[in-house]
């Protein structure tokens, strides 16, 4: 199958995306070792379950498009994994939560654009899946964000820009779907 640029950045979407759920599983498995609130634990612990869920689900689309992971980011996402799960033990709190965050506010813009990608090159299958994970990734965000909030250092930090409702996800995405139905009308 010819590879168009839409679908090679797709792939190459997919790539990163795939190790970086890698990265913040670990991450994130330090993360909720480290702290002592067994509801805070056991949240955390439930957000990187459902990174490994997104890797697994992200490593699918891959193979279905032909291709598979970046040898070199997954061995760089296991050691950048593995560091920061470390250092949540040396850290505190605040930093990882920060972190946490600002890092799940990204990954919902590249859920997004890897939807865009797929209905683009023809992939529509993966659109549904792609927009689910964007969701999840907000509701990561809104946890991370509200945990920072609630520290008293934490509301002093100009934090990263908010997402738009979780909401807006699908609407956008399903209003360019209908303005693009409309154009080749």
């Amino acid at each position: 199958m010819p590879e168009t640029d839409t679908r090679r950045k797709l792939i190459q979407l997919l790539q990163t995306a795939y190790s970086a759920e890698r990265a913040a599983a670990y991450a994130y498995r330090g993360h909720w070792h480290s702290v002592a609130d067994e509801q805070e634990r056991s949240h955390i612990r439930e957000i990187e379950n459902e990174e490994w869920h997104h890797r697994e689900l992200v490593g699918e689309m891959l193979e279905r498009l032909g291709s598979r992971p970046n040898s070199q980011r997954e061995l760089r996402s296991l050691l950048v994994g593995r560091a920061l799960g470390f250092l949540c033990h040396l850290m505190g709190w605040l930093a990882p939560m920060y972190g946490a965050g600002r890092l799940e506010s990204h990954n919902i813009r590249e859920y997004e654009t890897a939807a865009r990608y797929a209905r683009a090159c023809g992939c529509e299958e993966f659109t549904d899946c792609l927009l689910t994970m964007a969701e999840v990734e907000w509701e990561h965000e809104t946890y991370f964000r509200a945990r920072v909030i609630a520290h008293s250092f934490g509301r002093r930090l100009s934090l990263w820009p908010p997402p738009p409702p979780k909401e807006t996800i699908r609407e956008s995405f399903n209003e360019e779907s209908k303005d693009l139905l409309q154009s080749v009308k």
